[in-house]
């Protein structure tokens, strides 16, 4: 048995503990007992000057994409960011791409992610991701502008979830965006995914796409039109309407909802009706922000505090090594609080480990400090108190995980 005392102590519930003692099993990292520290327990323990909190739960990555780190220029809207992943995604060798996702997954392990929701549109990171100490659920993202190729991409993607699954990898198939998957493709690919139980999909993501979808213009238009891809059907109530227009035929019948777990990401430019039309539709929806990224593609924040005022499940992500400079959940923390300080830091604890793991399926298991529970448990330095008293993160703060 290990014992430990940390200045705090996040449970993932929102709960802090400050000056908690915790004791786990040093062979398989299960929660023993949680509580305040008495002077009588202060024997034979290591003391952290910071906080303790859950091993991390990134729900949004692409790890098979490592290999793109320093490659992008930022600020090119994601029509110059197409441009770049479909003229850069194979400049390295395959020998190249796997090494760097490897050293990609040791670092998410080491700074403290225990479990992931990751993208995949190849087998290349399964090998790995079979063997990691990270819980990780696949989604097998497919793309396709024309009606005629949806069949055969489904088809395709059916294939490689089989070989997923040779791996033990958890995989399912989920469609990218509006923009990128003709409706029919849309459509099959979700329900092939909700067989699993989850989705995950790119949604209001950018200015660029709401044109397209509310009003068939902008930079990303005009560049499906240039290259001869369909573009989607206009919809004045904007991309994620136009999504749950196309869901609403796979809703459950008694319940007129969809029940599966459908985990939206980006979320940049989500408005309240926006909000309001995915209630209607969707029991178990998922709000996945992935900031870093956000500003790296379009300089662009998606309004957490209207999120957080919706009680909505909002969960972090880091998304690629193509649209970040590293994987680091404390950094994408640290960028919300520069930009919504209302944002508590126990408020995002939680977006990164609870909510991340219900949304992907691991809760019973990841995301919160109990007793029982084996999460991983992670030291975050340079935590301070402001001057109300509520704890904040500083330049300086850095993850890396205890066990």
């Amino acid at each position: 048995m290990v014992k430990i005392v940390a200045k705090y102590l996040f449970t993932g519930r929102g709960l802090i503990i400050n000056n908690a003692l915790l004791e786990y099993d040093e062979k398989s990292g299960q929660i023993i007992s949680v509580d305040v520290a008495k002077q009588s327990d202060l024997t034979d323990y290591k003391f952290y000057d910071g906080a303790i909190v859950p091993g991390f739960v990134n729900a949004h990555c692409h790890v098979e994409l490592s290999h793109l780190v320093d490659l992008f220029k930022q600020g090119t809207g994601m029509d110059g960011f197409i441009q770049q992943i479909n003229s850069l995604r194979e400049t390295v060798d395959a020998q190249g791409r796997i090494k760097a996702l490897e050293e990609g997954m040791e670092t998410l392990y080491n700074q403290g992610v225990s479990a992931m929701g990751d993208i995949s549109n190849c087998s290349e990171s399964f090998d790995c991701k079979s063997k990691s100490k990270i819980f990780t659920r696949t989604f097998l993202e497919v793309f396709g502008t024309e009606e005629v190729d949806a069949p055969g991409v489904i088809e395709s993607v059916l294939e490689l979830q089989k070989e997923a699954l040779k791996y033990g990898i958890n995989a399912a198939p989920t469609p990218h965006s509006c923009y990128t998957s003709h409706p029919k493709l849309i459509q099959m690919a979700a329900a092939e995914g909700l067989k699993s139980g989850y989705i995950s999909y790119h949604s209001q993501e950018s200015s660029q796409e709401e044109d397209m979808i509310r009003y068939g213009k902008g930079e990303l238009s005009d560049d499906y039109n240039q290259r001869g891809c369909s573009v989607p059907k206009l919809n004045p109530d904007g991309a994620l309407c136009y999504f749950l227009e196309i869901l609403k035929p796979l809703v459950n019948i008694e319940s007129g909802m969809v029940e599966e777990n459908v985990i939206l990401v980006h979320n940049v430019t989500t408005d309240q009706a926006s909000i309001d039309a995915a209630k209607r539709v969707l029991k178990n929806s998922y709000w996945v922000t992935c900031p870093m990224s956000n500003i790296f593609i379009h300089r662009e924040l998606p309004n957490l505090p209207l999120l957080a005022e919706n009680d909505l499940n909002i969960c972090i992500g880091t998304d690629s090594l193509s649209s970040n400079t590293h994987f680091s959940i404390v950094d994408e923390m640290k960028t919300i609080q520069n930009a919504f300080p209302q944002i508590s830091m126990a408020q995002m604890i939680k977006w990164a480990t609870i909510n991340g793991a219900k949304a992907i399926g691991c809760d019973s298991q990841y995301g919160t400090i109990e007793v029982g529970k084996a999460p991983g448990l992670v030291f975050i330095d340079g935590v301070v108190e402001d001057q109300t008293g509520e704890l904040r993160l500083t330049e300086q703060s850095k993850s890396v995980r205890i066990i």
